[in-house]
Formats: C-alpha cells, sequence, structure tokens
C-alpha cells in the first residue's frame, strides 16, 4: 500500500465506518496518522482493473514490547465488491504474508528462549505451523 493508494483505501474506510459494524472510529484519519498507526510490513490491497475494492492491514496492540508481535486485523471491502469472497482472500493474504515474516524470524532465532517466544505469539489462526518447524 502507497500514499497514491491513500484516497481510495479512505473511502473503502468510510464505507465500513458508515455501516457501524466495522469500527468504533467516527471518521478516517489522515494519511500519516493511519500509516504512522499500521505496521508498514502488513498492509495489502485487493485491485481489479487498477480500482481498489479492498485492503487489510495490522496494527500493533501495544508498544509495549511484552505485546511485541500482537496485532489488531483490519479487514475493509468496498460496497461494490461485498458478498463475493474479497474479505476472506485478503485474510489468506494476510496471514500468507505474516508467515513469511514469522519464518524469516523464526530461522533467525538462534536461542531457544526466542524459539520458544515465538511459538507461544502464535495465533491460534495459524495452527501449529511453528511448531511443525522444529
Amino acid at each position: 500500500m502507497l500514499p497514491a493508494d491513500w484516497e481510495a483505501v479512505k473511502q473503502i474506510y468510510e464505507e465500513g465506518i458508515a455501516t457501524g459494524n466495522a469500527t468504533f472510529q467516527q471518521q478516517a484519519p489522515n494519511w500519516e496518522e493511519w500509516n504512522n498507526d499500521h505496521l508498514s510490513h502488513s498492509r495489502i490491497i485487493a485491485k481489479e482493473d487498477g480500482t481498489i475494492l479492498g485492503w487489510a492491514a495490522l496494527t500493533p496492540v501495544s508498544g509495549r514490547c511484552v505485546y511485541a508481535g500482537v496485532a489488531e486485523v483490519s479487514v475493509y471491502v468496498s460496497d461494490k465488491a461485498r458478498g463475493k469472497g474479497l474479505g476472506k482472500k485478503l485474510l489468506q493474504k494476510l496471514i500468507e504474508k505474516v508467515k513469511q515474516i514469522i519464518s524469516g524470524h523464526y530461522r533467525q532465532a538462534s536461542s531457544p528462549k526466542t524459539s520458544r517466544a515465538l511459538k507461544f505469539i502464535m495465533p491460534p489462526a495459524f495452527g501449529h505451523w511453528a511448531s511443525e518447524k522444529e
């Protein structure tokens, strides 16, 4: 996701806000605020014929080191693309991306303590993926 994508991403976010079901936010932030709040390595957009139809991103839940690796997931789909499985596809792609990131960190982990920590923070949605790498 690039700054040039922000207007389309923001519009989809505002559509989600309008439903009253997507978030407690009352309005979309500006690009700088959104960009600072979301992890740069975990942002995905879905495009069709050059039009952004949805996006997914991760936001750290806390700046405290004990919560490193814990994030809130956002998945938003344009009104015109809802009901077609795009949200599920975005979430699946985001999970794949996070697995790649974790796999890179896992391979770099040299101490048993670090390896245990990585397994501990793996959310249930990833199943036993981390332990399969042992």
